[in-house]
């Protein structure tokens, strides 16, 4: 189900002994999520469940940062990520998350566990100028190529600092 959120200027922002907790299946659709995911997200949990993680994607994510995400974690990594998210009622809330996959007795990846906490100041900071550049790459590539213009410029970034993705996100 689509739906039309207009986001807001409105910030929450978690405490700090907040711990956001949600699992997915493996095409992302949600199958659990803590009562401070429900609480920040603005959903209830029936709205909630069975419905895809990006229900509470914010606009100003740029897509080569999922793109990024997905690959990591479908590989069987766990990825870490700051990461702006949309409450049901048009507001904002950052976080510092980490992804990884959840695993049956063969190996085989069963789904995705995501724990967010609060995140630094700086990171926020830092990747928030990160995002606007990718955003606007994907802009200017249009819906065809987007996420290959942002994932680029993300890549010649971390080329240029000499720094993996996890290495810049776990220094900011």
């Amino acid at each position: 189900m689509k739906r039309s959120i207009t986001p807001t200027l409105t910030e929450r922002v978690m405490r700090e002994e907040d711990f956001i907790v949600s699992m997915t299946d493996i095409k992302g659709r949600l199958t659990y999520g803590n009562r401070i995911f429900i609480e920040f997200s603005g959903y209830s949990e029936a709205e909630l469940i069975g419905t895809q993680h990006n229900i509470i994607r914010h606009p100003d994510m740029p897509r080569g940062v999922f793109k990024l995400l997905w690959d990591k974690i479908q590989a069987g990594d766990e990825c870490f990520a700051y990461v702006k998210n949309m409450s049901k009622d048009g507001s904002f809330y950052w976080v510092f998350a980490n992804v990884t996959p959840t695993f049956d007795t063969d190996g085989k990846i069963t789904g995705y566990l995501s724990v967010r906490r609060k995140p630094r100041i700086s990171g926020i900071q830092v990747v928030t100028g990160l995002y606007a550049a990718m955003l606007e790459e994907e802009k200017k590539a249009g819906a065809a190529n987007a996420i290959a213009a942002s994932t680029k410029l993300l890549v010649d970034v971390l080329n240029e600092k000499g720094l993996s993705y996890d290495e810049l996100i776990l220094a900011i």
